[in-house]
């Protein structure tokens, strides 16, 4: 197959999940290395106390989220029209020389402009979602989705392991190592990397999908989207707890150093992989789509009440396992999802689905750095650091109740 082929249903599926389990995973890498540094980076450069730096970190995440929320579907409905491949490998290129421009920023303004083009150039996991749509049978897309959280996991292993270790003598290290991995990418892409969209399944674009709220009409188009949508978006809301306030309430709870918090994100990542390579298949073929939702949503609440309320790091250990069976939910809901929906249709639903990611990540970092600062903050009723992972746990729980009201899913017409 030559790397500009469509890999159609009939061809090599095993290869083409390949291909993009490897550029996912390396997207991964690149992101993982600068998670244990780019916060203590940006309260460092704010030059202020914690609280106050935990507001700056938090109007980072908000720009980022809010770049992917504008620019995923524009992707998604650009990956209906021209094809999967080079939608990836441009956001690829992009993302490495973001890196570089982060690795080099002079000063905390071009640290955050560095924000903003990473929040663009890495939008692209959208469209990977549809390429695995592309490639397999509606029975088996859960599966495959597993298989790109399976890529999430081990790129959380190893990405914030290395930066945990290279960010402890320099913390501009990890920004280069991420360059090189995300240029990798793209050098990979561009010759081993098939095209799963076929001409003939390929859709005119529209400007009103393709802009964030446009990309959402989609969801309320084929009956029982809606109340998946709501699952969904509850369940990415509670998750933007983690990005937003790890690695600052690790540091601020348990003194953790990027090396601790590195390892305890690699633990994390083990975990994960373990989980989406291991469990999901079983699982959802033993329990179904709906029910397997139910029950990682579940246990993802009470993962997130153990590490709101765990006094040391020991405890706070008990809740990764705990945690880790949430991730049987995501595939199980994009499997659901994508039952509604036509095969010229997934690239759109990736995209809408992305601009719930995006909503959800751009009230995520305020609300949880807020939430942070008030509560270590000298004006607090009571110092509860936890109260981020409490509030994401509330959410999960909301997530679990909805999603028991969700409507059965028919099966999309091809």
């Amino acid at each position: 197959m030559s790397s500009t082929s469509p890999a159609s249903p009939e061809g090599p599926r095993r290869a083409a999940i390949v291909f993009i389990f490897v550029t996912i995973l390396l997207d991964m890498l690149a992101l993982g290395v600068i998670i244990p540094v780019l916060p203590k980076l940006i309260v460092t450069m704010s030059g202020a106390d914690e609280a106050y730096g935990a507001h700056v970190y938090g109007a980072f995440g908000t720009v980022f989220a809010l770049m992917q929320f504008t620019c995923s579907p524009l992707l998604g409905a650009l990956s209906d029209r021209f094809g999967r491949r080079p939608v990836i490998l441009t956001s690829c290129l992009g993302l490495g020389l973001d890196y570089v421009l982060m690795a080099l920023a002079p000063s905390l303004a071009w640290l955050f402009v560095g924000r903003v083009v990473s929040g663009v150039t890495s939008s692209n996991i959208g469209t990977a979602g549809a390429y695995v749509a592309d490639v397999l049978p509606p029975e088996k897309r859960a599966q495959g989705f597993g298989m790109l959280g399976v890529a999430f996991g081990l790129g959380f292993v190893l990405g914030p392991a290395i930066g945990g270790l290279l960010g402890g003598s320099n913390p501009r290290l990890p920004f280069w190592v991420a360059a090189g991995l995300s240029t990798l990418n793209f050098c990979y892409g561009l010759f081993a990397l098939p095209e799963s969209l076929p001409v003939e399944h390929r859709s005119r674009f529209e400007w009103r999908r393709a802009n964030p709220l446009g990309s959402l009409r989609l969801l309320r188009e084929h009956p029982g989207l809606g109340g998946l949508a709501w699952v969904n978006f509850l369940a990415q809301l509670g998750h933007a707890s983690l990005p937003s306030v790890f690695v600052l309430y690790a540091s601020y709870r348990y003194h953790w150093g990027e090396r601790m918090v590195g390892l305890t994100l690699a633990g994390v990542g083990v975990c994960s992989a373990l989980v989406q390579g291991g469990l999901v298949g079983p699982i959802v073929a033993r329990l179904g789509e709906r029910r397997a939702l139910l029950f990682g949503l579940l246990f993802g609440s009470v993962g997130f009440a153990i590490y709101g309320l765990a006094p040391s790091g020991g405890l706070f250990f008990l809740g990764v396992p705990v945690m880790a069976i949430w991730g049987v939910s995501g595939p199980a809901i994009q499997g659901l999802m994508s039952s509604h929906v036509s095969v010229t249709e997934q690239g759109k639903l990736q995209g809408a689905n992305s601009s719930l990611m995006g909503i959800a990540e751009l009230v995520g970092p305020g609300l949880y750095t807020g939430a942070f600062a008030y509560f270590i903050g000298q004006g607090a009723l009571l110092e509860l650091p936890g109260a981020p992972f409490l509030l994401a746990a509330s959410l999960l729980a909301a997530a679990a109740f909805v999603s028991l009201r969700a409507a059965p899913v028919p099966v999309a017409n091809p």
